[in-house]
């Protein structure tokens, strides 16, 4: 109960600060590394889908150099966040995008490339579906990674977040060509920069 009213404390106290200084004209793109804490993600070789996610995410908000742009991160660090206290912070911002990092993992080592889940629901469908092609167009557009291509799924974040969403995969560990890249100070930093030119 003590752990629920913290959170809820943050989570007002966060939502009145950003409300308080988030110029009108600026569009607010919520980037969500996916996992974190006691969820590890996809683990393989010692690399972990949670460090990788929030590398890349800590990276879109540093390599910012758009002022008409504002880059919010749900988390930064390494903390446990359940499905729902995501979802409560996503729709509390009321961003105009939100972007979940996640990377890929399959039985199958060729399975490799850049894709991308939308929610099937009418509301922001279109807008979510255009934004994903362009973000993975853009990553892939440097030949280190395969294309893939948008999907529709019924997560939980995306069912219920209430703005524009994408749920991206940015390669597979289990392949070794994209574990080589995304696991890289250079890849990270391409990736990072082609979602940046991807929101332009």
């Amino acid at each position: 109960m003590r752990t629920k009213i913290k959170f809820l404390v943050v989570l007002s106290l966060c939502v009145f600060a950003f409300m308080a200084f988030k110029p009108a004209d600026k569009k607010v793109i919520l980037i969500d590394a996916g996992h974190g804490g006691n969820d590890t993600g996809a683990d393989i070789r010692g690399f972990e889908e949670k460090i990788i996610t929030e590398a890349v995410a800590k990276k879109i908000k540093e390599l910012n150099k758009n002022e008409n742009v504002e880059i919010v991160l749900l988390r930064d660090g390494d903390t446990s966040m359940d499905l729902k206290e995501r979802t409560t912070i996503i729709n509390k911002l009321k961003p105009d995008l939100v972007i979940s990092l996640h990377i890929s993992a399959a039985p199958n080592v060729t399975s490799n490339g850049v894709g991308a889940y939308i929610s099937s629901k009418k509301t922001f469908y279109d807008q979510s579906k255009e934004i994903a092609e362009n973000v993975i167009d853009k990553i892939t557009s440097t030949g280190n990674l395969a294309k893939r291509r948008v999907s529709e799924a019924p997560f939980y974040i995306l069912k219920n977040a209430d703005c524009p969403m994408m749920h991206l995969e940015m390669g597979f560990l289990s392949n070794e060509n994209d574990r080589n890249y995304i696991t890289s100070e250079k890849g990270q930093t391409e990736i990072a920069q082609k979602i940046l030119e991807s929101l332009k």
